[in-house]
């Protein structure tokens, strides 16, 4: 607690600094600078960094799609949930504020989709400039974002599966003071709250070329659209099912006695800030200092019922709220010192720290596990959890300076990451049913205790034989160690009373299990590239990624196993293993007719083995992590822009994914909840959570109508094509449906300022992103109670968001 509060108050007198600033900008502004104008989006002119140098995008042979400022601002990216619309191979399911996302890049993904996402994804690396971030910030005050697809563990210390995603943030300036400042509302269709987003961003030069700090501010209201209209007013003793067995119909006599509808629940409250300060003590040293905090809150995720229990596009029936709050800390040290001319050193030196408190409906998961808890009319649960990330990140690299036809990269990778969390589940009113002693109806309770180590060297040589061709080796060797302990523990009866009476919660040693595992590897790459001319370049990689491995956080059973409930690992359900992927890719990037028109297009092969999939134990239906089989991952992605005249430019995108089993998984989907049948998937079977094709299509306008203004008309054409919900739809899996969503916005700019209105998902599209749990799950509980499950839902797309906003720089 006290750690949280200093951390607060730190970024809360970076946050009053830049107040205090924005106050004094006006009397600044005549010695501000406006800047020059970042370079058109997509322009194979943009400077990019991904191989660890400043290169032009057409001369930099792997495959890197580039989402510049002006698209992140005139598309209005604000996170990682909205980035996958525009970046070819790239899978983001938004399932509301609850979570970040889950990304899937090329189709490497072999888990059920979920309405609840994810909040870190240990396929993908992420980068806030040279610092792994293992947490979702806003995406504010960036030059622009590199999205590199495929393995980039020998030039990266965060060691990957299938790729990473840099943000690259403006730097603190030492010579001008500046000051942009950004506001915008919005309203929803189906929500009843306008929206509100406002961020600024000041940049001090406090000693000329040795000392600046930049500090950016943000607070996002996104409203809510989805309505909880049967949350029970006292639980316990209200009835969720009025009506009795099999029937869910509901009189308004029923609804006042026993429900309340909450409106608009899945808003999103976040409140964002970055500071960083600049320490050049000359050209040759330099060191950025980073804090930075984001807290973000909601009511509810952002699903509906499935229409069922009577219930619209937009409302969920559950009988509790689903609260989350979710906070993310960020402490980071870069250094960049040149040794001469023959090297440069980077340290990042880096400490995150992620919290995450929610509530969430548990009834349906206790009903379907059959302990008679349905014999209570009253019966409903939910259940509290939180989470504690921490994670220290140690990062050294060496990138030669020298000149000549040889370059390389040389680093080390140290990451300890912690992880804890806890899970309380309650059954209000039922100890006083089953007239148990534990009056505050708590009926499971779990913990889960994880340290993983890992260590790694990684380095990269390049050399170009002439100048137009160039070939690139690269080696890792890294190595982990895991620990986990976790305990499970049922407060409410028998065994689990005397282990926890009341008001104790505590776990008992025979209810707690620890497990390790450790392992080492290498992976490799070579590339080769190939220009033909200024403006073609044609290259081809073949590389290895990996994902490490770990025990899973359930308690092993005591064999043989005692009568009653048991929630525990049975021996092969302790521990899973690394995957890895073997990647082919050819790729071309190209400008014709004096640079009108660009493209960039690779086809790529992928061999993933030993795939990590989510599963669950056979006692309790507690949720793992397992390995199984093969598989395969084909496509085509492309990119690319056409300036049709001087004020009229095209910029589209296309991927095809091809990702599909090789070999038979017998059991590999386990249905989730008390049944946990598992049902066989086949080679040929289509891998879930990824697009089989998507697209996107942006027309661009833009036209001086004076010496400082202009004139702006921005049009896009996004494609979303459909996605499997399970491996090969097999277990109750499905299809969702493919859609088409429209955005539009025009914006005047008139010298420093500019003011502009927008319109997203124009045609108010209903779509599904994606499902939680199995249309199996539809329909009653069981023959005896006839109680109506509420288990099924969908997450759908944001309806139609219109609004204006305005910018300022000084």
């Amino acid at each position: 607690m006290k750690l949280d509060k200093l951390i607060r108050a730190g970024l809360l007198s970076a946050s009053v600094l830049t107040g205090v600033a924005l106050i004094a900008a006006p009397a600044l502004a005549a010695e501000a600078d406006a800047g020059a104008a970042d370079a058109a989006d997509g322009a194979n002119e943009i400077l990019v960094t991904a191989t660890r140098r400043s290169s032009a995008l057409a001369d930099v042979p792997i495959n890197i799609a580039v989402v510049g400022a002006d698209t992140l601002a005139s598309q209005r990216i604000n996170d990682i949930r909205s980035l996958g619309d525009l970046t070819p191979g790239v899978t983001i399911n938004n399932t509301g504020p609850r979570a970040s996302g889950t990304i899937v890049l090329r189709g490497l993904s072999a888990d059920d989709v979920s309405d609840f996402g994810s909040n870190n994804d240990n396929a993908v690396a992420i980068y806030l400039g040279e610092v792994p971030l293992y947490a979702d910030f806003k995406l504010l005050d960036l030059q622009r974002v590199e999205v590199l697809l495929g393995p980039q563990g020998t030039l990266y210390g965060a060691g990957t599966l299938a790729g990473a995603i840099r943000y690259l943030p403006n730097r603190p300036d030492t010579t001008k003071f500046s000051v942009d400042a950004h506001v915008r509302a919005s309203a929803v269709d189906e929500g009843s709250q306008l929206g509100f987003q406002g961020d600024a961003t000041v940049n001090i030069p406090i000693i000329k070329d040795h000392l600046a700090l930049r500090s950016t501010v943000g607070y996002y209201y996104e409203p809510g659209f989805i309505d909880n209209p049967f949350l029970l007013k006292q639980p316990g003793v209200s009835l969720p099912q009025p009506g009795g067995a099999f029937d869910t119909s509901i009189t308004q006599a029923q609804y006042d006695a026993n429900f309340f509808r909450a409106k608009d629940v899945n808003f999103e409250r976040t409140w964002t800030t970055r500071n960083t300060l600049l320490v050049e003590v000359n050209p040759d040293l330099k060191a950025y200092f980073t804090a930075a905090f984001q807290q973000t809150k909601t009511n509810g995720r952002q699903s509906n019922g499935a229409f069922q229990f009577n219930t619209g596009k937009y409302e969920l029936p559950v009988r509790y709220l689903e609260p989350a709050d979710r906070r993310t800390y960020l402490y980071s040290a870069e250094i960049q010192a040149n040794l001469g001319e023959i090297a440069q050193l980077v340290s990042s030196t880096a400490y995150t720290l992620l919290r995450r408190n929610n509530r969430s409906e548990n009834t349906d998961l206790l009903l379907d596990l059959s302990y008679s808890y349905e014999a209570f009319p009253a019966f409903s649960s939910y259940a509290n959890g939180s989470n504690r990330n921490e994670q220290f990140t140690q990062e050294l690299r060496l990138v030669s300076t020298h000149g000549g036809p040889i370059s390389w990269t040389l680093g080390g990778f140290y990451n300890h990451q912690k992880n804890f969390g806890d899970r309380q589940e309650y059954t209000p009113g039922f100890a006083a049913f089953i007239d148990s002693p534990r009056i505050d109806d708590l009926e499971y309770i779990s913990f889960f205790d994880n340290s993983n180590k890992e260590k790694a060297v990684f380095g990269e040589a390049t050399v170009k034989f002439t100048d137009a061709f160039q070939v690139t080796g690269g080696l890792r060797y890294y190595k982990y160690d895991a620990t986990a302990r976790g305990g499970t523990d049922l407060p409410l009866f028998g065994g689990g009373l005397v282990r926890t009476p009341y008001p104790l919660i505590q776990f008992a040693p025979s209810r707690i299990g620890s497990g390790k595992a450790s392992s080492d590897g290498f992976v490799y790459k070579a590339n080769a590239s190939y220009k033909f001319r200024e403006g073609l370049l044609i290259y081809g990689t073949f590389s290895t990624g990996y994902r490490i491995g770990g025990p899973n956080t359930v308690a092993p059973c005591i064999l043989p196993l005692g009568p009653g409930q048991n929630v525990c690992a049975l021996p092969n359900e302790l521990f899973y293993g690394p995957d890895k992927t073997y990647n082919k890719e050819i790729g071309i990037r190209g400008t014709f007719f004096d640079g009108r028109l660009t493209i960039n297009a690779d086809v790529y092969h992928i061999v993933w083995s030993g795939l990590q999939v989510g599963s669950q134990t056979v006692n309790g239906a507690v949720g793992i992590t397992t390995n199984a089989g093969a598989a395969v991952s084909k496509g085509f992605e492309f990119n690319g822009s056409l300036r049709l005249t001087n004020n009229l430019t095209l910029s589209g995108s296309y991927a095809y994914v091809d990702a599909h089993l090789t070999q038979d998984a017998p059991g590999l989907i386990v249905r989730s909840g008390a049944d946990g049948s598992s049902f066989d998937a086949f080679a040929g079977d289509r891998l879930p959570g990824s697009q089989k094709h998507s697209g996107s299509l942006i027309a661009n306008w833009k036209k001086q109508i004076g010496d400082d203004t202009s004139l702006a008309i921005n049009w896009g054409l996004i494609y979303h094509g459909n996605q499997f919900t399970k491996v090969g739809n097999r277990g109750f899996g499905e299809v969702i449906p493919s859609y088409w969503l429209n955005r539009a916005s025009i914006n005047l700019t008139k010298g420093r300022y500019e003011i502009g209105v927008y319109a997203n998902n124009i045609f108010n599209v209903y779509a599904i992103n994606s499902v939680g749990n199995d249309f199996a799950k539809i329909g009653v509980q069981n023959q005896d109670y006839g109680i109506s499950r509420r288990y099924y839902s969908y997450s759908v797309l944001t309806p139609r968001t219109v609004g204006i906003e305005a910018r300022v720089h000084f």
